[in-house]
């Protein structure tokens, strides 16, 4: 079955590109009770928004912006007495004293500037994922996260599940010993090509100028709000962009994975305006603590050869839609969000899971509103997540300029390939600043 976007969850650059932003806001400490509610702003109110906003109900929700007059309406209906924006930069700017933390919700172009603003003025931020729509924008992120030490989460939910920490839990114990090769797919909407631009009405309640924010200046384009921008490289990455940091995040935990020092992709010509129908990365991450290198490779919907003669316990092909298989020099496991499977089955009926060393979630918004109270730390911190997110962009960086990279990960810098470079952060329009 392909993934319902509905139901789903549920279920380095050029200095010349982007200055820092003008205002230089002082870090805003705040003592907080456990018990006490912290006031929390949103940034976007309708789709994974709305559900965003849902996750931290429990709080002081005073205040929303939204471009789209439709939605913010109906969030105010739910938030009763939140005071409305169109502009997020005016809500930061004008509620500053009252903020304790920001979520941010938007298409994935307004992601950096929103979070980097709120970063700036030492408010606690979740952000959606991918993190950021740019290479150099997750980089950013994750500096001015710590620089201001900032409690930060971004929006892969699956993280919490218990199925991800048994998965953890199994290969940091040797259960399939030296992991070196895993492969990840993900079968969903085939929304993510063939985009084109058709002009059309601007719709009667959307401020299409701020929708746009920091992306090139276009006319209304049917269909791109409010959800198939995913499609167009403006606002999205396609399908890796959406997933990836989804289905590679189980494999950058368990395994300990950073920065990548190779990525090679290949798909489809690339088309200047939309996101293409297939992608394929191979990713090659270095040795680590001990641990030996990994090939990592994204194969988008195409399933792997190697699920080819893989059988659960009833003896049936395991021809899973979406998953990732971890290749140990003991076995496999087999994994996608809510279950997975140590293979072969006969080698294994007779082990011992370790014991669970991985408490379980209290949510993966509630864990981001207990680290703020309690100055804990969260599972997906910018630190974990800037680093996943750079990884998943740098297939993109690789599969636009056709070429294999060699990445720098501490620098964040591609160092055999100029065009590449380019490609790691984008100009904004005027007006905007990261």
């Amino acid at each position: 079955m392909k993934t319902n976007r509905r139901s789903f969850i549920q279920r380095t650059a050029s200095s010349t590109i982007v200055a820092a932003s003008a205002l230089q806001f002082p870090f805003i400490a705040k003592a907080q009770s456990p018990n006490s509610k912290l006031n929390i702003v949103g940034i976007g109110t309708g789709g994974r928004a709305a559900e965003d906003l849902k996750g931290v109900a429990g709080e002081n929700l005073f205040a929303l912006a939204d471009v789209d007059s439709k939605t913010l309406d109906a969030a105010l209906n739910t938030y009763k007495g939140a005071k409305p924006y169109r502009d997020f930069r005016v809500m930061l700017e004008k509620e500053a004293d009252k903020i304790d933390a920001v979520v941010v919700g938007t298409p994935d172009h307004t992601h950096a500037p929103a979070a980097a603003m709120a970063l700036r003025m030492g408010k606690h931020v979740y952000c959606e994922k991918p993190l950021t729509h740019t290479v150099y924008e997750a980089r950013v992120l994750r500096e001015l996260a710590a620089e201001h030490k900032c409690i930060t989460q971004i929006g892969t939910q699956i993280h919490a599940g218990d199925n991800y920490r048994r998965v953890v839990e199994l290969i940091r114990a040797g259960a399939i010993g030296e992991v070196r090769e895993v492969h990840v797919w993900v079968n969903t909407d085939p929304m993510y090509s063939h985009a084109r631009y058709k002009g059309a009405p601007v719709p009667e309640k959307l401020d299409w100028d701020l929708w746009l924010g920091p992306a090139f200046e276009r006319p209304y384009s049917e269909g791109v709000h409010p959800f198939k921008w995913r499609a167009f490289w403006d606002y999205g990455n396609g399908q890796l962009g959406d997933f990836g940091c989804h289905y590679m995040d189980l494999v950058h935990w368990a395994l300990d994975l950073r920065h990548p020092v190779s990525i090679e992709a290949k798909g489809p010509p690339v088309d200047t305006f939309s996101t293409p129908e297939w992608l394929e990365v191979d990713y090659r991450y270095p040795a680590r603590k001990g641990l030996p290198p990994v090939q990592l490779i994204w194969h988008g919907e195409r399933k792997p050869e190697q699920l080819a003669g893989l059988k659960d316990a009833d003896g049936k092909p395991l021809d899973w839609n979406s998953g990732q298989l971890f290749l140990g020099s003991k076995g496999m496991i087999i994994s996608d969000y809510g279950r997975h499977l140590l293979l072969p089955v006969d080698q294994f009926k007779d082990y011992q899971r370790p014991p669970q060393s991985i408490p379980k979630s209290l949510g993966h918004h509630a864990e981001w509103i207990h680290a703020i109270k309690t100055g804990g730390t969260t599972t997906c911190a910018f630190d974990y997540s800037g680093p996943l997110t750079e990884s998943v962009l740098l297939g993109i960086a690789s599969y636009k300029c056709g070429e294999r990279l060699e990445y720098d990960g501490k620098s964040g810098t591609v160092k055999n390939s100029p065009r590449a470079s380019a490609l790691l952060h984008k100009e904004y329009r005027k007006g905007w600043t990261l």
